[in-house]
């Protein structure tokens, strides 16, 4: 298993008949260089590479050595040490135990919750849980102690904003046990939207137990939807959990607290969604909590309890040393890529992007990647351009930071690998380059390796 009890644990080939040789590599787009010029940023802080994936070296390359920061780009990494390391089929346990004698369908005792990092324990999931519990088919009053591995609706309270008459009404999606909720915010008669979370302020104030949102609102606004990090874990789940519990009509006695797991067969092993379904929402979504955890659980499954995020970086690192993939410019912190010091060349990138489409898995890796113009973090990128479903790439954004990964298939229906990493105060400016790259590379310009 992965974790121990009461621990915080989120959790060269040859070349043969028939292989394809590439040509030189190509220049750099001239339209390219403008825009990235046009942005201000220097071609010493961008690095690129595209490779058609049955060539055996990039046709086009710069910078591909230097070791960059590549932001979100970084979960490609961990998803594919994943889905090497686990599989496709892989599922986390989320443990539940009745510790105590019933009387009248009360359990007079503990429910034990035991979490072993499942990332994918959104409020329907926790619902589902709650409903395979196997207990005379009866809601039990219970008293709950979930250690911090537990992480629900990925760590997330929302609140839903309705504006009225004369105020806005804050109302949770979930109730908040022993948390009152407090609206400061001003209502105004303005029929614009834009930039609405940017004016509201939520904070707990913590000697009253009240969640306080403050700030102005727009009418014009209409309900919407707000969530927030606001809780530990642990935290977190004891509130949903509760509330939950609360809405099926059963009742909650007691306080949350950590504790071991009973030496006894559980009541309850609740499985979570497959490796591949976490993969989609990780990657199309880009979120750093699910990453984070199968970052932790990388390193707990290879080399034991408790996980850590070294053992992760281990984990990670073998897994790529074995596909071939280098790792010398690789720098890892939590493999989410919400870091300031990770790293990765493009040139290693692009050896992984070509790893993974030569493995059985590459339907799974690649399925799990934003679509330009389509879905997840590039819906709303690229639109009305030629690239409209003809790549599957991971995007990446901080602060200085402005990275693309994934695959293109051109008009010659060629699959190419594509590494773009920007790392300059600009980089948030470099969208046109970013197009005008991936244009040229989608109307097969690269020249065509050949047959030998």
């Amino acid at each position: 298993m992965l974790f121990a009890r009461f621990v915080f644990r989120l959790l060269a080939g040859l070349l043969t008949a028939g292989a394809v040789v590439s040509a030189p590599a190509a220049e750099l787009p001239a339209a390219f260089t403008a825009a990235l010029k046009e942005a201000g940023i220097p071609l010493d802080h961008v690095a690129v590479v595209a490779q058609p994936l049955e060539a055996t070296e990039p046709l086009l390359s710069h910078n591909a050595e230097a070791a960059l920061n590549p932001a979100s780009v970084m979960k490609l990494v961990t998803s594919f040490a994943a889905l090497n390391q686990l599989g496709p089929g892989y599922a986390w346990a989320t443990e539940v135990w009745a510790d105590g004698m019933v009387a009248e369908d009360v359990l007079e005792g503990n429910l034990v919750i035991k979490g072993y990092g499942d990332p994918t324990l959104t409020l329907e999931r926790m619902w589902l849980l709650q409903r395979e519990l196997p207990f005379d088919d009866e809601p039990l009053a219970l008293y709950n102690a979930p250690p911090g591995a537990l992480v629900a609706n990925f760590n997330a309270v929302t609140l839903r904003l309705k504006p009225d008459a004369r105020q806005v009404l804050i109302v949770p999606d979930i109730a908040l046990p022993g948390v009152a909720l407090s609206s400061r915010l001003v209502l105004e008669d303005s029929t614009e939207c834009n930039g609405w979370k940017d004016a509201v302020t939520p904070f707990m104030d913590g000697a009253r137990a009240t969640l306080v949102v403050s700030g102005r609102y727009a009418r014009g606004c209409g309900e919407q939807a707000l969530s927030l990090n606001l809780f530990e874990p642990a935290a977190t789940f004891d509130f949903i959990f509760r509330g939950l519990w609360a809405e099926s009509g059963g009742t909650l006695a007691g306080a949350t607290v950590a504790g071991t797991a009973p030496n006894a067969a559980p009541l309850l092993k609740f499985s979570s969604e497959p490796l591949t379904d976490a993969l989609t929402r990780l990657n199309k979504y880009s979120n750093n909590l699910m990453t984070r955890n199968l970052f932790l659980t990388l390193g707990a499954e290879r080399h034991g309890a408790p996980a850590t995020l070294e053992k992760g970086a281990r984990a990670v690192r073998e897994v790529l040393s074995q596909r071939g993939v280098p790792t010398g410019k690789l720098v890892l912190e939590n493999g989410a890529g919400l870091s300031r010091i990770e790293r990765i060349s493009a040139d290693a990138l692009n050896r992984m992007l070509h790893a993974a489409y030569h493995s059985p898995l590459f339907a799974e890796f690649e399925s799990a990647l934003p679509i330009v113009a389509l879905d997840g973090t590039l819906k709303r990128r690229f639109n009305g351009s030629s690239l409209t479903g003809s790549a599957h790439l991971k995007t990446g954004t901080l602060r200085d930071v402005s990275a693309l990964a994934g695959y293109v298939y051109t008009v010659r229906g060629q699959r190419v690998s594509f590494v773009m990493l920007v790392n300059h105060a600009n980089a948030r400016r470099s969208e046109a380059a970013q197009r005008v790259l991936l244009e040229w590379v989608q109307a097969g310009n690269m020249p065509a390796g050949t047959s030998q």
